[in-house]
Parts: C-alpha cells; sequence; structure tokens
C-alpha cells in the first residue's frame, strides 16, 4: 500500500519543498492551506512528479476545517502514515505593541493548529498502532529571541506538545519528533508582520530581518523538507537544522551569557 503524508501550510516555502520531496518518493501527498490559488499550483508541481495530490483548502486555526481535512483525507487515500504540522506565521514586536488580538492570531496558528490535526488524525493512528507526527517548531523554541515574545512562546508550546506527546505515543507505536529551522529563506517576509511604537520601528524592524535573511543561518526550504524526510525515515525525536544548531546549543549550554550578549546587541 501506497503511503500518504498530510502537511499543513503546504502552499510554499518549506511545507511546498516538502510536498514535493515526499511526492519524489512515493507518497500520497495531502496538502492544507489557506490560500487556494498557492494550493492549487502545488497541487500542480506534484501531479507534474507523477504523484496523487490531493489539497484541501484550510485554516488549521479552526478546529472544525481540520477535522473535514482530515476525514477528506482517509476518505480519499484509506491511511494517512505522516503528518507534518508545518502552518505558521511569524510577528516580531515588543509585548507592549503586541495586541491580545495578535496573541490569539499566532497562538491559533502556531499552537492550536497543531493541537487541532493530532487531535483529528490521533485515533487513526492509535488504531492502526503506527503512524509519525513531525511538528516543524523553530530555533525560537529552543531560546529566546528578542522583541518576538509572542512568536516564541508559541514556538515553546509546540516544543512542550512534542516532547511530551513523544513520551505518550511512543508505546503505542507512534513517533513524534521535531524539526526547527531557523529564519526560513523562501516567502517569509510575505507573511512576517511587525509591530513598533510608530511606522518609523515598524519600518526598521522589517529592514533588520530583510538583513538577517541574507545571513548563513537563513535556513532553505529544501533543507528543511531534506531534515523532515530524515527524521520520518529515521525516527529522529530532535532536529535543528542548519547553523542555527550552534545558536541554540550555546543558549543550552550557556543560557546566562546568551541572554547577556542578545540584550547588549539589542541595546546598541
Amino acid at each position: 500500500m501506497v503511503s500518504t503524508v498530510l502537511i499543513t501550510g503546504a502552499s510554499q516555502g518549506s511545507g511546498k519543498a516538502t510536498a514535493l520531496l515526499f511526492a519524489q518518493k512515493g507518497y500520497n501527498v495531502v496538502l492544507a492551506a489557506r490560500n487556494l490559488e498557492r494550493l492549487e499550483a502545488t497541487a500542480n508541481e506534484v501531479r507534474s512528479l507523477g504523484g496523487s495530490v490531493l489539497a484541501i483548502p484550510t485554516d488549521v486555526g479552526d478546529a472544525k476545517q481540520v477535522q473535514e481535512l482530515v476525514n477528506k483525507a482517509l476518505e480519499t487515500y484509506g491511511n494517512i502514515d505522516v503528518l507534518v504540522n508545518n502552518a505558521g506565521i511569524c510577528l516580531t514586536g515588543s509585548m507592549a505593541k503586541t495586541t491580545l488580538e495578535d496573541w490569539h492570531q499566532i497562538m491559533n496558528t502556531n499552537f492550536w493548529g497543531y493541537v487541532y490535526t493530532i487531535n483529528a488524525i490521533l485515533p487513526h493512528f492509535l488504531e492502526r498502532e503506527k503512524g509519525t507526527i513531525i511538528n516543524v517548531g523553530s530555533f525560537g523554541g529552543k531560546m529566546p529571541l528578542p522583541d518576538m515574545t509572542a512568536y516564541c512562546a508559541s514556538k515553546y508550546a509546540v516544543t512542550g506538545l512534542t516532547e511530551t506527546l513523544r513520551l505518550e505515543l511512543a508505546p503505542k507505536g507512534i513517533n513524534v519528533g521535531a524539526v526547527h529551522p531557523g529564519i526560513i529563506n523562501s516567502n517569509f517576509m510575505e507573511r512576517a508582520q511587525f509591530r513598533g511604537e510608530n511606522n518609523s520601528e515598524v519600518e526598521n524592524r522589517r529592514q533588520q530581518m530583510e538583513t538577517v535573511l541574507k545571513s548563513s543561518f537563513v535556513s532553505q526550504p529544501e533543507d528543511i523538507a531534506k531534515a523532515i524526510w530524515e527524521a520520518v525515515h529515521k525516527k529522529q525525536s530532535d532536529t535543528v537544522v542548519g547553523l542555527t544548531s550552534i545558536a541554540t546549543e550555546a543558549y543550552r549550554l550557556f543560557p546566562g551569557l546568551m541572554q547577556f550578549i542578545m540584550t547588549q546587541s539589542r541595546n546598541q
């Protein structure tokens, strides 16, 4: 039987790259994202590789839509073998300038979107006594980042969800892993949100992010797709993609020093 992967946030960037890679490996691919036009474009690329694909417009922050996504996937392919939770948004701004609406939006997508997909698919995995869940986190879920409190909170929540769920599901034959990219060099700036005291500060944050996107710490979508593939087939529990692993390991070993350095650089 052909294996099936369900990928959220699959219309562009690392989600799209992951869909294409799994299609090349012979998987049926279920794509979920909010933008129908981009979703269909990705689906057509999968078809051009000879793969079987199902594209379903979905807002992962809506539990009902997510349940319908999983139901349609199972109706079409019978089984789902791998869930890749990849949908996410990024927000940069101080806590003082982050509204409650911002908080709800980022947590609904980055955290609750993962909970909803897992909740919907878990009965199927438990019944089969097998399956793989890969949660795409962030290095912002392994270490704090200046002026990204809401984003890091959502990604630390994903880290906690992943590590605890792994303990729960491993004895039941279900593998749970995490892949943590750095900043992703794709259509990142289209989806990134910035908050500040005024338009000048917002624009300054935007320019700083554009500069970071040109650095060697940036992850490429294809690198993340490969890391996800490796995590699935080697049953890896935790992967930090690329040079970002240097920063997260330094923070793990020397948290006080790293916080001092980040504070000093922020104040310059």
